[in-house]
Protein backbone atom coordinates (compact mmCIF):
# COMPACT_ATOMS: atom_id res chain seq x y z
CA UNK A 1 0.00 0.00 0.00
CA UNK A 2 1.36 3.43 -0.97
CA UNK A 3 1.56 5.95 1.87
CA UNK A 4 2.83 8.68 -0.49
CA UNK A 5 2.11 9.00 -4.18
CA UNK A 6 2.74 11.65 -6.81
CA UNK A 7 0.82 11.70 -10.06
CA UNK A 8 2.14 13.88 -12.90
CA UNK A 9 3.59 16.27 -10.31
CA UNK A 10 5.20 19.30 -11.96
CA UNK A 11 7.06 22.26 -10.46
CA UNK A 12 8.37 25.20 -12.49
CA UNK A 13 10.59 28.15 -11.68
CA UNK A 14 9.93 30.59 -14.50
CA UNK A 15 11.00 28.80 -17.66
CA UNK A 16 12.82 26.05 -15.77
CA UNK A 17 10.88 22.84 -15.17
CA UNK A 18 12.47 21.42 -12.01
CA UNK A 19 10.09 18.46 -11.66
CA UNK A 20 8.15 17.23 -14.68
CA UNK A 21 5.23 14.80 -14.76
CA UNK A 22 6.63 12.82 -11.86
CA UNK A 23 4.85 9.60 -10.90
CA UNK A 24 6.10 7.89 -7.76
CA UNK A 25 4.64 5.59 -5.12
CA UNK A 26 6.29 5.06 -1.75
CA UNK A 27 5.09 1.91 -0.02
CA UNK A 28 4.18 2.07 3.64
CA UNK A 29 7.02 1.01 6.01
CA UNK A 30 9.52 0.83 3.15
CA UNK A 31 12.93 2.47 2.64
CA UNK A 32 12.77 4.28 -0.70
CA UNK A 33 15.64 6.28 -2.19
CA UNK A 34 15.61 9.04 -4.79
CA UNK A 35 18.87 9.53 -6.67
CA UNK A 36 20.07 11.60 -9.60
CA UNK A 37 22.65 14.21 -10.58
CA UNK A 38 22.75 17.64 -9.00
CA UNK A 39 19.81 19.66 -10.31
CA UNK A 40 17.74 16.57 -11.08
CA UNK A 41 14.81 17.79 -8.99
CA UNK A 42 15.22 15.65 -5.88
CA UNK A 43 15.14 18.38 -3.24
CA UNK A 44 12.51 20.29 -5.20
CA UNK A 45 10.24 17.25 -4.92
CA UNK A 46 10.93 17.06 -1.17
CA UNK A 47 9.96 20.72 -0.90
CA UNK A 48 6.73 20.06 -2.77
CA UNK A 49 5.87 17.17 -0.44
CA UNK A 50 6.55 19.23 2.69
CA UNK A 51 4.69 22.36 1.56
CA UNK A 52 7.62 24.71 0.97
CA UNK A 53 6.80 24.69 -2.75
CA UNK A 54 3.48 24.09 -4.45
CA UNK A 55 3.25 21.84 -7.49
CA UNK A 56 1.61 23.74 -10.36
CA UNK A 57 0.29 20.57 -11.96
CA UNK A 58 -0.49 17.04 -10.91
CA UNK A 59 -1.21 15.66 -7.46
CA UNK A 60 0.72 14.63 -4.36
CA UNK A 61 -1.19 12.38 -1.97
CA UNK A 62 -0.39 11.24 1.56
CA UNK A 63 -2.61 8.39 2.72
CA UNK A 64 -4.99 9.41 -0.10
CA UNK A 65 -5.16 13.03 1.11
CA UNK A 66 -3.92 15.81 -1.17
CA UNK A 67 -0.93 17.76 0.11
CA UNK A 68 -1.07 20.42 -2.61
CA UNK A 69 -1.80 23.82 -1.09
CA UNK A 70 -1.23 22.78 2.53
CA UNK A 71 1.18 24.75 4.69
CA UNK A 72 4.32 23.09 6.13
CA UNK A 73 2.95 23.01 9.70
CA UNK A 74 -0.27 21.38 8.48
CA UNK A 75 1.74 18.71 6.68
CA UNK A 76 3.83 18.03 9.80
CA UNK A 77 0.64 17.49 11.79
CA UNK A 78 -0.51 14.95 9.19
CA UNK A 79 2.61 12.90 9.91
CA UNK A 80 5.33 14.01 7.46
CA UNK A 81 8.62 15.54 8.56
CA UNK A 82 12.08 15.97 7.12
CA UNK A 83 15.75 16.66 7.72
CA UNK A 84 18.06 18.75 5.56
CA UNK A 85 21.32 18.24 3.70
CA UNK A 86 22.83 21.07 5.77
CA UNK A 87 22.13 20.47 9.45
CA UNK A 88 19.55 22.92 10.80
CA UNK A 89 19.68 22.57 14.54
CA UNK A 90 19.32 25.37 17.08
CA UNK A 91 23.04 25.43 17.92
CA UNK A 92 22.81 27.45 21.13
CA UNK A 93 19.98 25.36 22.59
CA UNK A 94 20.62 22.14 24.46
CA UNK A 95 20.01 18.72 22.97
CA UNK A 96 16.86 18.36 25.10
CA UNK A 97 15.59 21.78 24.06
CA UNK A 98 16.03 20.93 20.39
CA UNK A 99 13.88 17.84 20.82
CA UNK A 100 11.26 19.73 22.82
CA UNK A 101 10.95 22.11 19.87
CA UNK A 102 9.88 19.12 17.79
CA UNK A 103 7.30 18.13 20.41
CA UNK A 104 5.83 21.63 20.58
CA UNK A 105 3.20 20.98 17.91
CA UNK A 106 1.66 18.22 20.05
CA UNK A 107 1.36 20.29 23.24
CA UNK A 108 -2.06 21.66 24.14
CA UNK A 109 -1.22 24.28 26.79
CA UNK A 110 -2.35 27.78 25.88
CA UNK A 111 -0.84 31.14 26.75
CA UNK A 112 -2.72 31.37 30.07
CA UNK A 113 -1.65 27.91 31.19
CA UNK A 114 2.00 28.64 30.36
CA UNK A 115 2.01 31.97 32.23
CA UNK A 116 0.09 30.78 35.30
CA UNK A 117 1.76 27.34 35.33
CA UNK A 118 -1.49 25.43 35.81
CA UNK A 119 -1.33 21.80 36.98
CA UNK A 120 -2.34 20.67 33.50
CA UNK A 121 0.51 22.61 31.93
CA UNK A 122 3.05 21.23 34.41
CA UNK A 123 1.83 17.69 33.79
CA UNK A 124 2.13 18.16 30.03
CA UNK A 125 5.65 19.59 30.35
CA UNK A 126 6.70 16.62 32.49
CA UNK A 127 5.30 14.17 29.93
CA UNK A 128 7.05 16.02 27.10
CA UNK A 129 10.37 15.87 28.94
CA UNK A 130 9.97 12.13 29.48
CA UNK A 131 9.15 11.60 25.80
CA UNK A 132 12.22 13.64 24.85
CA UNK A 133 14.40 11.45 27.10
CA UNK A 134 12.97 8.31 25.46
CA UNK A 135 13.83 9.71 22.04
CA UNK A 136 17.36 10.51 23.26
CA UNK A 137 17.80 6.91 24.38
CA UNK A 138 16.46 5.62 21.08
CA UNK A 139 18.97 7.65 19.04
CA UNK A 140 21.85 6.78 21.40
CA UNK A 141 22.23 10.30 22.79
CA UNK A 142 21.26 9.44 26.37
CA UNK A 143 23.29 11.45 28.88
CA UNK A 144 23.86 14.30 26.42
CA UNK A 145 20.60 16.16 26.96
CA UNK A 146 22.30 19.13 28.62
CA UNK A 147 24.97 19.52 25.92
CA UNK A 148 24.65 22.47 23.58
CA UNK A 149 23.80 21.17 20.10
CA UNK A 150 26.80 22.97 18.58
CA UNK A 151 29.18 21.06 20.87
CA UNK A 152 28.12 17.61 19.67
CA UNK A 153 30.32 15.67 17.23
CA UNK A 154 29.12 15.81 13.63
CA UNK A 155 27.59 12.33 13.62
CA UNK A 156 25.68 13.07 16.83
CA UNK A 157 24.38 16.32 15.34
CA UNK A 158 22.93 14.28 12.48
CA UNK A 159 21.27 11.96 15.00
CA UNK A 160 19.91 14.91 16.93
CA UNK A 161 18.35 16.35 13.79
CA UNK A 162 16.61 13.02 13.22
CA UNK A 163 15.63 12.90 16.91
CA UNK A 164 13.96 16.30 16.61
CA UNK A 165 12.13 15.04 13.52
CA UNK A 166 10.99 11.95 15.46
CA UNK A 167 9.57 14.25 18.13
CA UNK A 168 6.92 15.36 15.62
CA UNK A 169 5.72 11.70 15.62
CA UNK A 170 6.00 11.14 11.87
CA UNK A 171 4.58 8.34 9.77
CA UNK A 172 6.79 9.37 6.84
CA UNK A 173 10.33 10.67 7.36
CA UNK A 174 12.16 12.43 4.52
CA UNK A 175 15.95 12.37 4.89
CA UNK A 176 18.00 14.69 2.66
CA UNK A 177 21.50 13.22 2.34
CA UNK A 178 21.69 11.88 5.90
CA UNK A 179 25.29 10.64 5.46
CA UNK A 180 26.68 13.83 3.89
CA UNK A 181 30.08 14.65 5.39
CA UNK A 182 30.36 11.39 7.32
CA UNK A 183 33.37 9.09 7.43
CA UNK A 184 32.90 5.38 6.58
CA UNK A 185 32.31 4.36 10.21
CA UNK A 186 29.72 7.08 10.75
CA UNK A 187 28.09 6.22 7.42
CA UNK A 188 27.67 2.55 8.38
CA UNK A 189 26.25 3.56 11.76
CA UNK A 190 23.72 5.84 10.05
CA UNK A 191 22.70 3.06 7.65
CA UNK A 192 22.07 0.74 10.60
CA UNK A 193 20.16 3.52 12.37
CA UNK A 194 17.88 4.17 9.38
CA UNK A 195 17.00 0.47 9.22
CA UNK A 196 16.34 0.58 12.97
CA UNK A 197 13.94 3.51 12.52
CA UNK A 198 11.88 1.54 10.04
CA UNK A 199 12.04 -1.81 11.80
CA UNK A 200 11.43 -0.61 15.37
CA UNK A 201 9.10 2.35 14.83
CA UNK A 202 7.41 1.33 11.58
CA UNK A 203 8.24 4.68 9.98
CA UNK A 204 8.36 4.91 6.20
CA UNK A 205 11.68 6.37 5.01
CA UNK A 206 12.14 8.39 1.83
CA UNK A 207 15.68 9.59 1.31
CA UNK A 208 17.86 11.51 -1.08
CA UNK A 209 21.39 10.15 -1.07
CA UNK A 210 24.48 10.45 -3.27
CA UNK A 211 26.50 7.62 -1.76
CA UNK A 212 25.73 4.56 -3.84
CA UNK A 213 26.88 2.25 -1.06
CA UNK A 214 24.14 3.66 1.15
CA UNK A 215 21.46 3.60 -1.54
CA UNK A 216 22.20 0.05 -2.61
CA UNK A 217 22.68 -1.14 0.96
CA UNK A 218 19.42 -0.06 2.59
CA UNK A 219 16.85 0.71 -0.12
CA UNK A 220 14.05 -1.56 -1.23
CA UNK A 221 13.09 0.72 -4.12
CA UNK A 222 15.19 3.33 -5.94
CA UNK A 223 13.77 6.10 -8.12
CA UNK A 224 16.17 7.86 -10.50
CA UNK A 225 15.58 11.43 -11.65
CA UNK A 226 17.34 13.35 -14.41
CA UNK A 227 16.40 16.90 -15.44
CA UNK A 228 13.23 16.63 -13.35
CA UNK A 229 11.99 13.44 -15.01
CA UNK A 230 11.89 9.89 -13.72
CA UNK A 231 14.16 7.78 -15.93
CA UNK A 232 14.16 4.53 -13.93
CA UNK A 233 12.70 2.87 -10.86
CA UNK A 234 13.08 -0.51 -9.25
CA UNK A 235 15.04 -2.59 -6.73
CA UNK A 236 18.72 -1.69 -6.17
CA UNK A 237 20.22 -4.52 -8.24
CA UNK A 238 18.07 -3.57 -11.21
CA UNK A 239 19.01 0.10 -10.94
CA UNK A 240 22.71 -0.69 -10.50
CA UNK A 241 22.78 -2.48 -13.84
CA UNK A 242 20.45 -0.17 -15.76
CA UNK A 243 22.39 1.29 -18.72
CA UNK A 244 20.23 4.44 -18.79
CA UNK A 245 21.07 5.10 -15.14
CA UNK A 246 24.75 4.38 -15.67
CA UNK A 247 24.91 6.90 -18.49
CA UNK A 248 22.78 9.63 -16.93
CA UNK A 249 23.81 9.36 -13.30
CA UNK A 250 27.20 7.72 -13.20
CA UNK A 251 28.46 8.76 -16.62
CA UNK A 252 29.31 6.58 -19.58
CA UNK A 253 31.42 3.66 -18.49
CA UNK A 254 30.76 4.48 -14.80
CA UNK A 255 30.11 1.86 -12.18
CA UNK A 256 28.43 2.05 -8.81
CA UNK A 257 30.32 1.39 -5.61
Amino acid sequence: MAILSAKKATKRFGGLVAVQDLDIEVREKSIHSIIGPNGAGKTTFFNCVTGFYRAEEGEILFADRSLVGLLPDQIVRLGITRTYQNIRLFPNLTVMENILVGLHGHLKAGFFGIVVRTPGTQKEEKEAAEEARKILRFVNLAGKGDFLAKNLPYGDQRRLEIARALATRPKLLLLDEPTAGMNPRETQAMMDFIRHLRDELGITILLIEHQMRVVMGISETVTVLDYGKKIAEGPPDEIRNNPVVIEAYLGKGGTSH
